[in-house]
């Protein structure tokens, strides 16, 4: 495929941190995809959950299932533009490895333990992680991908600037600090993709799961822009559907109306920028990859209302309070006896001379634990759990 020139080309990446030799078989962008699917954090996201605790149903999505479709979003909306649709996919396929164990709660509970020790973000514990914490090479920690990939996984909510009182998470300095990832920019067409092709797959997938979980219902959503008309557009093709291929229809609508708006506002607004090259969409003073103003409005009301009656659910709530408790037991008992740590982390320990780079350790080892582990884990070690409802 011919790439725009405002792609990232694989022939003019900015390499590795650690030189190696070329693929005679695979693009530099393609072997970024090859080793973040290959490597083990990538593979625990099979039992961490989006909303729901891995245990609930084997329906529900998890953040590998996300991953995949997040990836498909990205490298559609890529093909179309002319972008590089394996740096697209990769930084797609990556950008939720830095995920606790129980969602966004999970990581609420680990942001609090870790407030005194440089705070917790998901964000720049995946950078953390392939940069550091996957050791599976001879020659170097991390996947060694490239600086085309890791400024899409730093960058995924645009660019990372402290403001006044505030400092970047750690994990993110240091990172910048052995590579400068030109953290005040834009990102690469192909990183804003990614990050829109999370929206656009996390709104979808849970109005799926919601209705799915009972917690709200087809009619609640004939009530809202974007889902309303898409019922409305299946009742009227298909007078007296069953439930499921109904909602089925619908749902795919409200995903594709997504998909073609931010297709169609990233040609608008390429074709009145008209960059020349990466670095030019890196200088524009906004995104390129973006949903249209009407439609960013619609899907506000449709996340306030998944927030209300999904997010912050009754039953939820009393889940996150279950799972919160389980990270506030594990993560100051292994502080107080990091000898309970497994084996392959006892050096990191031994040479964690601070407390605060103790903390840091704990930290990598509770996030990186899957829902059913750390569920596990808790019962092991203090002879009981939470009541699973």
């Amino acid at each position: 495929m011919m790439l725009a020139p405002f792609a990232c080309h694989p022939e003019e990446t900015r390499g590795r941190l650690h030189e190696e030799r070329m693929s005679s078989f695979r693009s530099p962008f393609q072997r970024d995809r090859d080793r973040i699917i290959h490597s083990s954090a990538f593979r625990r996201l099979k039992h961490k959950t989006q909303v729901f605790v891995e245990h609930e149903g084997d329906y529900y999505r998890t953040r590998l299932t996300h991953s995949i479709e997040v990836a498909q979003v990205a490298r559609t909306i890529s093909g179309v533009l002319g972008l590089n649709t394996d740096l697209a996919e990769a930084i797609a396929l990556a950008h939720d490895l830095g995920h606790t164990p129980f969602g966004h709660t999970g990581e609420d509970a680990l942001a609090e333990l870790m407030a005194p020790f440089g705070g917790f973000d998901h964000n720049a514990q995946a950078i953390r992680i392939v940069t550091r914490l996957e050791r599976h090479y001879a020659d170097f920690d991390g996947l060694n991908l490239t600086w085309e990939a890791l400024e899409g996984i730093a960058k995924h909510n645009g660019p990372v600037v402290a403001g006044v009182g505030e400092v970047l998470p750690y994990a993110l300095t240091e990172a910048n600090a052995e590579w400068d990832l030109e953290l005040h920019t834009f990102a690469s067409a192909e990183a804003q993709v990614a990050a829109i092709a999370d929206d656009i797959a996390y709104s979808h997938h849970d109005l799926h799961d919601g209705l799915r979980s009972g917690l709200f219902d087809e009619a609640d959503l004939m009530a809202l822009p974007v889902t309303g008309p898409a019922f409305a557009a299946v009742d009227a093709l298909y007078p007296g559907l069953d439930k499921m291929r109904r909602r089925h229809e619908a749902l795919r609508r409200v995903f594709g109306r997504m998909v073609e708006d931010v297709i169609a506002v990233a040609r608008i607004r390429l074709d009145a920028a008209k960059p020349q090259s990466v670095h030019d969409i890196r200088g524009m003073d906004g995104t390129v990859i973006r949903f249209s103003k009407p439609l960013f409005q619609e899907l506000k009301a449709i996340r306030s209302f998944l927030f209300t009656r999904m997010y912050r659910a009754p039953s939820v709530m009393v889940e996150r309070a279950r799972v919160t408790a389980v990270v506030r037991d594990l993560f100051p008992l292994f502080m107080a006896q990091p000898e309970l740590l497994p084996e392959e982390w006892r050096d990191d320990v031994l040479a964690a001379d601070t407390h605060q780079l103790l903390a840091r350790i704990v930290a990598d080892y509770v996030a990186g634990m899957t829902d059913r582990f750390a569920l596990q884990e808790h019962a092991r070690l203090f002879q009981s759990a939470p009541p699973v409802r």
